[in-house]
């Protein structure tokens, strides 16, 4: 019986149905397991097919049969730093982290999902059970006391820092976001992005996902300009708030996303 597949034998036990391909959709699928929630799509991915669940709300993974799933997520982003009363602007908020791995589940997961940090403020992790994408760290004010002082950027996703010098540092696990880009003078630092740190006022730029999720080039987690015009995208990875003009707010960054696949 070693001539006939494996699954077909688990899946298929009748003698009629000896080596013939399971149907799509039941069973393990090269040890990988069946789950439904958030938002499901059928995607391929360097000829192999698979079943794409995208959450960018908090819910549940349910686990249908046990085995093997592909997960990618991101932390959200930082707020972008306030700026000062006269001429100095604030730093641009951190991205939050990246984490990718295959993991084994035979139970119910719980899947969180986290807003982005408001203005000087740091952004939430997300997490899949136990695994966690933390988020970014604020970036800095100049807006403290009676005196303005000289912004700094954001730290990474759980990176260091402290008050106006260099941002409030946040949570990390898996991979660190890249950092908010520092102010100049009355110039807000940009976000963070998911692959890229922020520059003066430029944003981060944006993380590929297509190799996880199928299709050309698309770009997750940008970060938001400096001079708090713009923030991190909602659900779109994790890019940090652009830091403040002088006088101002900084922007929100993004909220998190987590995608769950498996091989149907």
């Amino acid at each position: 019986m070693t001539r006939y597949a494996q699954r077909t034998l688990i899946q298929q036990p009748s003698i009629s149905n000896w080596g013939k391909s399971a149907p799509s959709g039941i069973g393990v699928v090269n040890g990988y397991g069946v789950a439904t929630g958030g938002t499901s799509s059928s995607i391929t991915v360097g000829s192999v097919n698979y079943t794409l669940l995208t959450f960018t709300a908090s819910g549940t993974l349910t686990i249908v049969t046990a085995g093997l799933f592909d997960i990618l997520m991101f932390g959200a982003g930082a707020g972008g730093g306030e700026g000062g009363r006269t001429s100095r602007a604030g730093g641009g908020g951190g991205a939050g982290g990246k984490f990718q791995s295959t993991a084994y589940f035979s139970a119910n997961q719980t899947v969180t999902i986290n807003g982005g940090g408001g203005s000087y403020s740091a952004g939430q992790g997300s997490a899949v059970g136990t695994l966690f994408a933390g988020g970014g760290g604020t970036g800095s004010s100049s807006n403290v006391g009676l005196f303005d002082y000289p912004s700094h950027s954001g730290a990474s996703g759980g990176g260091g820092g402290g008050d106006y010098a260099s941002g409030k540092a946040a949570a990390v696990d898996g991979i660190s976001g890249y950092s908010g880009g520092n102010s100049s003078g009355a110039t807000g630092g940009g976000g963070g992005g998911a692959g890229g740190a922020g520059g003066t006022p430029t944003a981060g730029a944006g993380y590929d996902v297509s190799a996880f999720i199928g299709g050309s080039t698309l770009l997750k987690g940008a970060g938001g300009t400096g001079g708090g015009a713009t923030s991190g995208g909602a659900n779109t990875a994790n890019g940090g708030g652009g830091g403040a003009a002088a006088g101002g707010s900084g922007a929100s960054g993004g909220s998190g996303i987590v995608y769950v696949r498996f091989q149907v």
